[in-house]
């Protein structure tokens, strides 16, 4: 017994060894360190770009993977119960089974278009009677993330070309191969997918982020464009941007705002993220080498100094990760909601507590000026990163009413207020 209880202590002993081992060897692991100032690096992205140069407080850190199939319908009637809206307001979904659901965009005949993240589908959502069916109109692009509906005809943008495909609702089980209408865009994957925001005149401003984290980008990048779909033409409007999925124009003043995701890896709590407003054309916010307005990036300030660069209307707060966002020029919201703007926070990855995943309102003057934010809906994030969903972009629809994407959930939600 003696012997046996003895072989049983060195046993233990050995495995306790290996255990100590393992466990000092993954703490001695080196962190992930990317030098994204080459050549190489910006031309052919690592898979894991987006991990940047990680501290020891973030170590391990990644973006959280959605269900694939997204939610089922009891998942998702559960789910509404549990968002938080201000009294009057009432949430409910809209359409499931939409996986992946990025920007949306309205048909002339009310035919909701939905484009994807990596699935590469766009949809098509129609209102026959009450009863929604959501039927897959393209396949096969790459990350068509973006949408807009002008004059009969759907455009998507999918990383480096802008598609439009004429006479859409008409033509909506066969749309073709689609026109390209403008393609001086970078192929690259990482931060190429866009977003679309159409003016008065008819111009889109697209986004252009930068392939990595943190870097000084080519020269292509980190900027946003104004384009003529119909000619081609383009001007960049905006420079020194990270990573903007989102914007709108004012209805007040005919600006174009937009929110920006800042940098990863410094801290939990910094820098902050960001809504943004293009008062002159070749403005420059900041990108490497200040972030939230006050911050010089530890390596890339270069000596420039914060107050060279446009600052925010508004801190976001940090990873949150503001995506789509739309000025509410609807009827059916109170009064004071006018011209405010609805922002769908993605919610975070890089932070040890996720923030985000909810609808931000924000309310500010045409200037600029008096901005003050405060949180419009929320309850898609369970405790510290247990998310339910994931807002991602916001439309009017022709009631004054609003519907949110959630590309975690595979869905789209209806917020409508009563009095």
């Amino acid at each position: 017994m003696k012997s046996a209880f003895n072989r049983s202590i060195l046993a233990l002993a050995a495995v306790l060894v290996v255990a100590g081992v393992s466990q000092a060897s993954a703490q001695q692991k080196p962190l992930k360190k990317y030098e994204s100032g080459t050549k190489d690096f910006w031309t052919n992205p690592p898979p894991d770009w987006f991990l940047g140069d990680e501290t020891e407080a973030q170590k391990g850190q990644a973006p959280p993977s959605g269900p694939p199939t997204g939610a089922s319908d009891a998942e998702l009637a559960a789910m509404m119960k549990k968002i938080k809206l201000p009294e009057g307001f009432n949430i409910e979904v809209y359409a499931s089974n939409v996986l992946e659901a990025r920007q949306m965009a309205w048909g002339d005949k009310g035919t909701l278009f939905v484009g994807s993240f990596s699935l590469g589908n766009v949809y098509a959502i129609k209102d026959n009677g009450g009863k929604r069916e959501v039927k897959t109109v393209l396949k096969g692009l790459t990350m068509p993330t973006g949408l807009a509906f002008q004059d009969g005809s759907l455009y998507v943008v999918a990383i480096n070309r802008l598609i439009k495909y004429e006479n859409a609702e008409a033509n909506i089980d066969n749309l073709g191969a689609g026109k390209v209408v403008y393609d001086d865009m970078p192929t690259y994957v990482a931060h190429g997918w866009k977003y679309i925001a159409v003016d008065k005149d008819g111009w889109f401003y697209l986004p252009f982020g930068p392939p990595f984290n943190i870097g000084i980008p080519p020269t292509s990048v980190s900027q946003v464009r104004r384009v003529d779909p119909k000619t081609g033409n383009a001007e960049i409007w905006a420079l020194g941007v990270r990573n903007s999925v989102g914007g709108d124009v004012d209805p007040r003043s005919g600006r174009y705002w937009f929110t920006e995701n800042a940098r990863d890896w410094i801290s939990d709590d910094m820098p902050s993220d960001k809504l943004n407003m293009i008062s002159k054309i070749g403005e420059h916010f900041g990108y490497p080498y200040c972030h939230q307005g006050d911050l010089p990036d530890p390596k890339f300030a270069m000596g420039h100094k914060c107050d060279e660069f446009t600052p925010p209307v508004v801190k976001l707060g940090a990873h949150v990760a503001p995506l789509g966002m739309k000025f509410y020029t609807g009827d059916q919201f109170p009064a004071e909601y006018k011209n405010n703007i609805l922002i769908a926070e993605h919610g975070s990855w890089n932070r040890a507590k996720y923030q985000g995943a909810r609808i931000k309102r924000v309310i500010v003057d045409a200037d600029g000026k008096n901005a003050k934010s405060e949180i419009f809906a929320s309850g898609w994030l369970e405790g510290d990163t247990g998310y339910l969903g994931r807002p991602n972009d916001i439309i009017l629809a022709k009631d004054g009413s609003i519907l949110v994407a959630d590309d975690w959930a595979g869905a789209i939600y209806r917020i409508s207020y009563k009095k």
